[in-house]
């Protein structure tokens, strides 16, 4: 068998392989023509030379197959240089790698109608096809595409465990009365995909005897049921294409949803947020969970003391989640729109606003909450609302929101200014500034306590520099600056609920929910008077 003839073969049962095609050779190689197989676990069919220029487009060869990408490797025959090969021949080779039997692997559990209809979708798609039954006549040829490899057992868990199921694999479960014992078998495996055919109500009872197995929740989660995309798919045909497309969404990692929806394209529902504070967070997380697509801009180290409730703090590292919705920290526009194809809220240091030319968002609101007007001005997009004092709505802005406690809270002024700051904290179960925590003086913060502790009065809380700061009262602590910060003398860096174990430190307060119903009744209404 010639070395083409073996690539034939070896594609053909999609074992991954590289080939190494000499392309050019120039003075003493070894070889000037010459292909070789390489297989993952290192064996090699033919030869390009051999020696170190063999070593190396091994080595590279591996390293293309675990990349799943092509390239071109260059060795020169001699002791030192560029590309040397440690070698006295004198020569130089240029060789070309491509990598085959590479192809995404499918397995499909029950060799019903629907499962049929996927393999021959799958098939056009240049998936490694397997199916398994418990029932020899489901399994007959003529129902699968060539090349679909069938797998019988003596009921459908014997048919599982004859499969390979590995961490590349797709699988979906689609069989008429035996989709427990399926699912159960399965749905502790590493895969890239596990799907399960089945209606809703079958989905909950399912899922309940998996819990009562003890499976974690994070593996039923990961269960793609009911399984597909909802087109309003019928027969077994519309069907697979709707699974079909669902696994094409996973194995590419992309976002989904309707092309003229794609925030590159179409920017309307793009909203650009100033500030990434706890307020901030709360009217984030109200416009996401109503459809628009999120941005978020702060300084590189946000002073925020709500820790847990700020997206700003993913600019400390890791990713920031709140209510089931995570933020991550975005180095450029582009990865902006990757993170909100990934359904998540990007957040930039960017404390001029320089990326509003490339993003174009249709909304800005300004939730710095400085009291005072930072830089917002009305053409920085097409709709500008601000939080608070500072702003004048039909001057620097669109819409200004009352953002002081009382009856007026997220009133929406469309002409005017809000109420002047008081300078004076809400007030929760009879204290107003008497639970803030201010730094006695300049210095570096260091934090003896977490967020959420229960604190007494005169507690060390934290030290500046060398000064202990102290509860003023007792109660739990909920707002508090991350450790290491500097500070100016006065500095709000914390603050003390005195509600104690009842007050709630991990979810968005009742002041932010409301600013944030107003910020989006205020984008709604204006999005149909100003644009329309």
């Amino acid at each position: 068998m010639n070395i083409f003839a073996k690539a034939a073969q070896l594609e053909e049962e999609n074992i991954p392989f590289a080939l190494a095609n000499i392309i050019e050779t120039r003075g003493s190689a070894p070889r000037h023509s010459g292909q070789m197989i390489i297989k993952a676990d290192g064996s090699i069919i033919g030869t390009v030379g051999g020696g170190m220029i063999e070593r190396y487009v091994i080595e590279q060869s591996l390293e293309a197959l675990q990349e799943r990408k092509a390239r071109v490797v260059k060795g020169r025959m001699t002791r030192s240089g560029p590309d040397a090969m440690d070698m006295d021949c004198g020569g130089a080779m240029s060789v070309f790698i491509d990598v085959y039997g590479l192809r995404p692997s499918l397995l499909l559990i029950g060799a019903g109608h629907v499962n049929r209809a996927v393999a021959h979708a799958a098939h056009v798609l240049g998936f490694d096809i397997t199916v398994a039954d418990a029932y020899e006549d489901s399994l007959a040829e003529e129902h699968f595409p060539a090349g679909t490899k069938r797998t019988l057992g003596k009921n459908m868990e014997d048919a599982i465990d004859k499969l390979d199921i590995n961490k590349d694999s797709f699988v979906v479960i689609a069989t008429n009365h035996q989709d427990q014992d399926a699912i159960t078998k399965v749905v502790d495996c590493d895969t890239r995909y596990i799907g399960l055919m089945a209606s809703r109500r079958k989905v909950q009872t399912l899922f309940n005897h998996l819990r009562k197995c003890n499976v974690s929740e994070a593996h039923i989660q990961a269960i793609h049921s009911p399984i597909g995309f909802n087109i309003g798919a019928e027969t077994p045909e519309e069907i697979a294409i709707s699974i079909m497309a669902e696994i094409l969404k996973v194995k590419h990692q992309s976002a989904g949803g309707l092309m003229k929806d794609d925030t590159r394209l179409n920017r309307n529902k793009l909203v650009l947020i100033r500030g990434a504070g706890d307020i901030a967070t709360g009217v984030a997380i109200r416009l996401k969970n109503a459809g628009f697509k999120v941005v978020m801009t702060d300084i590189s180290q946000p002073t925020v003391i709500r820790c847990t409730v700020s997206f700003a703090q993913c600019l400390y590292g890791n990713p920031a989640e709140v209510e089931g919705i995570i933020a991550q920290k975005a180095k450029s526009c582009e990865e902006v729109f990757k993170l909100i194809d990934d359904n998540k809220i990007p957040v930039m240091v960017d404390e001029d606003c320089c990326s509003l030319s490339s993003l174009k968002p249709t909304f800005v609101v300004d939730a710095i909450l400085a009291k005072r007007n930072l830089g917002t001005t009305r053409d920085m997009a097409p709709i500008t609302i601000a939080l608070g004092p500072g702003f004048t709505a039909g001057e620097d802005c669109d819409a200004v929101i009352e953002t002081n406690r009382g009856h007026y809270l997220g009133r929406i002024i469309y002409n005017g200014v809000t109420q002047a700051n008081t300078g004076i904290p809400g007030n929760i179960a009879g204290y107003t500034h008497q639970r803030v925590l201010r730094a006695p003086c300049e210095g570096i913060m260091h934090n003896h306590v977490k967020l959420g502790d229960i604190v007494e009065e005169g507690d060390v809380i934290a030290h500046v520099g060398d000064s202990p700061v102290v509860a003023p009262l007792g109660g739990m602590v909920r707002g508090l600056l991350n450790e290491g910060l500097t500070v100016t003398e006065g500095f709000k860096i914390g603050d003390i609920d005195p509600r104690g174990i009842e007050a709630d430190f991990t979810t968005v307060s009742d002041k932010a929910r409301a600013i944030g119903g107003s910020v989006l009744e205020a984008m709604l209404h204006l999005e149909h008077t100003v644009l329309n």
